[in-house]
């Protein structure tokens, strides 16, 4: 609003500037911009974003397989880690060794991750493989993908503000110190004498 005020009351105004006009259609521009052109961006941004998500959960899903695991013994060795592919980060699995039987219908046996608080031998849980039965992280889910297109599209906004107010303050910057520098040419002009015009001297 400011720069519209500006832009109005600097219209006839005989005092006026070349640089206060610049400065005033600059902030306008720089509003339009992070009002109109930013949250376009971050909604094409999140919607490409979104596309790519879920055509990987599709995939993921296509190409996983849930199937049944039976813990043989616990893994004492390794502190439990959190789950990178879980959407709160929060919940923490164990290793154990496990039996299970793949896609392939081949039978497997080795150190696994599991979501058992407490894990002990015969407990059965469920492990994500691919189609040959090797472990893979468990598919991304639709929700957990909807969040990262909303992230990445709200991030792209504020960054395209941010770059945009960034900008717009280091040509204001640039506007002042050549409006500074012509205000010393100036007084270097009008010499030491300035105050004593009419006096005489």
């Amino acid at each position: 609003m400011r720069a519209i005020s500006g832009l109005w009351r600097w219209r006839h105004n005989p005092l006026r500037r070349t640089t206060d006009l610049v400065e005033s259609w600059m902030a306008l521009a720089a509003l339009l911009l992070i009002l109109v052109a930013a949250p376009v961006l971050g909604s094409l941004v999140g919607t490409a974003t979104q596309d790519a998500l879920q055509q990987s959960v599709r995939e993921q899903r296509h190409a996983r397989h849930p199937v049944p695991a039976t813990v043989v013994r616990r893994l004492t060795a390794s502190a439990p880690v959190a789950d990178p592919e879980i959407a709160t980060g929060r919940d923490v699995r164990s290793r154990v060794v496990a039996d299970w039987t793949g896609p392939d219908g081949v039978h497997r046996h080795g150190p696994v991750t599991t979501d058992l608080d407490s894990p002990h031998p015969g407990d059965r849980f469920t492990l994500w493989t691919d189609a040959h039965g090797r472990t893979v992280p468990r598919p991304l889910d639709t929700t957990t993908a909807t969040t990262h297109a909303v992230l990445a599209g709200l991030g792209t906004a504020l960054v395209a503000a941010a770059l945009t107010e960034g900008i717009r303050r280091l040509v204001l910057w640039r506007l002042v110190r050549r409006r500074y520098a012509r205000w010393d040419q100036a007084w270097d002009r009008a010499g030491p004498d300035w105050g004593r015009t009419g006096t005489g001297s």
